[in-house]
């Protein structure tokens, strides 16, 4: 989902609309992508490459490549939204991003009215970023993206505890994509509430990364505070943060902070997108006042 305010184009651009909070009425055009089709454009041996249209729901795919036996995405499993706006997040979750399986996206520059492809150095992707969220902010639409699945020899991601516990309580002992996938699934289901059931935009802080000078200040005072190392720097977990500055089931009206994950900012009846980011603000500047941390929000603000 991008802004585009070049003359004669849509003024937003929508994918599946789950990663965005509405501050504002629209004026102009809204151009949703509902691009579909998946199409097999390489395979040998040990892995195959698949091509999935803009619109495809990322959650559809993901079950149904681990349907033909294929790993990769299992740990990317129940992120809502489609394959369309994936690599503009570079969404990722449990140790995987979506960069590691990642071969190419093509699509459309409007500014430029031509037709674009762009490998995996060329996204320049970073930490829930990419470069249409920088030089090409407003400037393209994806069409489809092309990534790559093992056939075996898959390469497991359990470096989160939280999926070992989740495969232990399953009494799984030999994991496989599809049980590490069914684990985050259960996982994500007890943390993140239904948006059938109660209004809410799903992790809405990035987890900040900060020098490993700070991490290890804040570790000696909060020897609990959960730490990954990643390139750049020690990631720290957003949810934590903002649990200690005690947002955890925060409310104020119709808005507030999930009572079970502190990440998720929730609409309990009709609140604004503006009263929305309000609180996130307010969220913000407790955190950065109480650890030095300035946290940045995930989800696009229009």
């Amino acid at each position: 989902m991008n802004y585009v305010s070049h003359h004669g184009a849509p003024s937003l651009v929508l994918g599946g609309g789950s990663n965005m909070l509405l501050t504002q009425d629209i004026s102009g055009d809204v151009l949703k992508v509902d691009i579909h089709g998946r199409k097999v454009v390489y395979e040998d041996d040990d892995q195959v490459h698949i091509r999935f249209g803009a619109g495809e729901n990322w959650h559809e795919i993901v079950l149904w490549t681990l349907d033909q036996g294929l790993g990769g995405l299992e740990n990317l499993s129940l992120i809502p939204g489609n394959c369309g706006t994936a690599p503009v997040q570079n969404i990722g979750a449990y140790g995987v991003e979506l960069k590691d399986c990642f071969i190419s996206c093509e699509g459309v520059r409007i500014d430029e009215k031509r037709f674009f492809e762009l490998d995996l150095e060329g996204c320049k992707f970073g930490y829930r970023d990419s470069i249409f969220k920088n030089d090409w902010k407003g400037k393209a639409i994806i069409t489809r993206i092309t990534l790559r699945l093992t056939k075996h020899n898959h390469k497991l991601s359990l470096d989160y505890g939280a999926i070992k516990d989740e495969l232990a309580a399953k009494g799984v002992e030999e994991p496989t994509p599809k049980t590490i996938s069914d684990a985050v699934v259960a996982i994500r289901k007890k943390k993140l509430p239904d948006p059938a059931e109660i209004g809410n935009s799903g992790s809405f802080f990035k987890n900040p990364v900060v020098p490993e000078e700070l991490a290890n200040t804040l570790k000696e005072r909060y020897p609990e505070m959960p730490i990954y190392t990643v390139d750049g720097g020690i990631k720290i977990a957003a949810g934590w943060l903002i649990e200690k500055a005690g947002w955890k089931g925060y409310k104020d009206g119709d808005v507030g902070v999930h009572k079970n994950q502190a990440l998720v900012l929730v609409n309990y009846a009709n609140a604004t997108g503006a009263e929305v980011l309000a609180l996130a603000h307010s969220v913000i500047s407790s955190v950065q006042e109480k650890f030095g941390i300035v946290l940045q929000a995930e989800v696009n603000l229009i």
